[in-house]
């Protein structure tokens, strides 16, 4: 008989003991709050760090084929590192899970790129020597492809892979989905609609050694030709100690999502094996056999690059748009202002898309995952449209911005747990998951779409010739709408028209048949017992029960003789022994 080997990872078990999925612990603590505050860093890179190029290390000035081309190279080894992820997830043979313990792995990469982006890279604007400038591109080089390839995909794509691996219950799948995917808005929020409105302490504008013509605004602000001057010291030193404690939270965030999660999948697989050699993870190819003569699948990839595109080109703009078409009472172009209106739309956007947390759901629910989908992205074509048609039109961009978000909601709640109806589709029809594969390239989409997107938006701001001092240049004005409008309406459209063929929802009865069919044929063939998944939790939750009453009693007769081992305490009892047994004599004696 094959035994399991024992990991590192199986002596950390998880708090997680029920067998059916539950809001609290696991929904609200495991699948919200850890994995919010593990993707806060992530969420204030993709939407800041590059402005924190542009205006603190100007970078765009002295190494501009550097600016424009580190973010689309990047995406190569994005690849090659979600890749890596999920070749690690297949072969795992931990009982902690394929996917958890690479959460616990990220955390040291992840603490160790973001010191080198921000703590150990100098800073190297143009005025200071050529030595310095290539110390902090190599540094930012590493750096930016040490989280993007290597921390971020070892955390978020097993991350992703937990909705699908959780639980078989569609209802459950559907809550976990719509709670894991509520932490990309809540992280978002976070750094989207709160950090905004203190951009000037990260972004601190400048009052010395100024240049000549600089005048001096009501905020006590210096500006040049309309545009408000900073200081790249001090927002470089402001940086640093915002990014430790930064660090901290993301570390606290995958810890917490490790503790607090459970893979009962990959359980009920090594239930299903156990005493039989340990499966051999499935070749890439065999897996990508089967996923690409597979519609839905194919669907989905193309829906996950969309949704993600459309979402990070409007992300990694959204600061540069609203500060060049929206100046202040001034008339003044300002980072500060900018991360006002930026907040605030952030603000208004949130509130659609935590309504439809709640009502994605009962849609799903109504009329399907799919079908939610596809009527969503129809309402965000008509938003981008409307957007679009007047985008120096505050008003509009905010009615714009806020029917966009409601129709993003489907696809931002429902897309894992169709995901994860697509696999079950597949081990149904070909008896063996893709998980593997799938998420490798999820993963990779998930992470190197910000790359691309970066890469589309540094392109631009060369060919207009952005500088932090000309902001307000038409051809920035112009250029900035189609980047953060247009680019996410034109993805929603795709996605619109391919939703119209996608159906994997009808053969979810069949899928789940067929699934345990064949493991009733697999334990038949190997001489086991079958042990159906609502069999096992009836056993499971039977052994908490009878654990739990064994562990009271224990807990009981400890604490009567740590209670008794003291001699008062053994005193008192032996006064309240006698008196009880007079009490009781005396009564003898009146019954009689």
């Amino acid at each position: 008989m094959s035994q399991t080997k024992t990991s590192f990872f199986d002596k950390l078990p998880s708090l997680i003991k029920k067998s059916n999925v539950t809001l609290i612990p696991e929904g609200a603590i495991g699948y919200l709050i850890g994995p919010t505050l593990a993707l806060v860093a992530n969420s204030v890179l993709s939407n800041y760090f590059n402005k924190y190029m542009t205006d603190v290390l100007n970078i765009n000035s002295w190494a501009s084929e550097f600016f424009k081309w580190l973010p689309v190279v990047s995406v190569i080894f994005v690849v090659l590192g979600n890749i890596i992820v999920g070749r690690l997830m297949d072969k795992s043979t931990s009982r902690a899970g394929k996917a958890r313990p690479l959460l616990l792995i990220s955390v040291p990469i992840s603490f160790l790129a973001l010191l080198i982006l921000f703590v150990i890279s100098p800073l190297a604007t143009d005025t200071i020597n050529t030595s310095g400038q290539s110390l902090a591109l190599v540094c930012i080089a590493i750096g930016y492809n040490l989280w993007f390839a290597i921390a971020y995909p070892m955390y978020y794509t097993p991350h992703a892979a937990l909705v699908s691996l959780s639980t078989r219950n569609s209802k459950d799948r559907t809550l976990l989905a719509t709670l894991s995917n509520a932490t990309m808005l809540a992280a978002m929020g976070l750094s989207t609609m709160i950090l905004p409105f203190f951009l000037s302490l990260l972004f601190v504008p400048q009052t010395t050694n100024l240049p000549e013509g600089a005048v001096l605004l009501e905020s006590g602000e210096y500006a040049l030709d309309g545009v408000v001057l900073y200081d790249a010291v001090a927002s470089y030193n402001h940086w640093k100690i915002f990014v430790i404690a930064l660090t901290a939270i993301t570390v606290l965030g995958a810890l917490v999502e490790f503790m607090f999660t459970r893979e009962r999948v990959t359980e009920e697989s090594m239930a299903q094996n156990e005493g039989a050699a340990p499966a051999k993870a499935l070749p890439i190819g065999q897996q990508a056999k089967i996923c690409f003569s597979d519609k839905f699948w194919i669907i989905m990839m193309v829906f996950f690059f969309c949704y993600q595109l459309g979402g990070m080109a409007k992300n990694v703009s959204q600061l540069y748009f609203c500060q060049a078409m929206f100046p202040n009472a001034d008339g003044v172009y300002t980072i500060a202002n900018g991360g006002n209106i930026s907040g605030f739309l952030a603000i208004i956007g949130a509130i659609p898309t935590a309504i439809g947390m709640v009502a994605a759901p009962i849609l799903a629910n109504k009329i399907g995952k799919g079908k939610a989908i596809f009527c969503g992205a129809a309402l965000a074509v008509a938003g981008g449209l409307l957007g679009l048609f007047a985008p120096d039109n505050l008003i509009l961009v905010y009615v714009s911005f806020i029917l966009k978000a409601l129709g993003s909601t489907p696809a931002m709640y429902l897309s894992m747990a169709l995901l994860a109806d697509v696999l079950d589709h597949q081990e149904a029809i070909h008896g063996k998951r893709t998980d593997g594969l799938t998420m490798t390239i999820y993963g990779a989409i998930m992470a190197g779409m910000t790359g691309v997107a970066t890469g589309i938006l540094n392109i631009v701001l060369s060919n207009v010739n952005y500088a932090a001092d000309n902001i307000s240049s038409q051809a920035i004005r112009g250029a900035m709408p189609w980047v953060f409008i247009g680019v996410e309406t034109f993805c929603y459209l795709v996605i619109f028209l391919i939703f119209i063929f996608m159906g994997v929802e009808k053969f979810g009865k069949f899928d789940h048949e067929a699934i345990v069919i064949d493991q009733k044929a697999a334990a038949a063939a190997e001489g086991r017992k079958y042990i159906s998944a609502e069999e096992k939790i009836r056993l499971e939750e039977g052994e908490e029960a009878y654990q739990a009453e064994l562990k009271r009693q224990a807990d009981a007769k400890a604490a009567e003789e740590k209670r008794l081992s003291n001699p008062a305490e053994a005193q008192k009892d032996a006064a309240i022994r006698k008196e009880f047994n007079a009490l009781r004599k005396a009564h003898s004696k009146k019954e009689i």
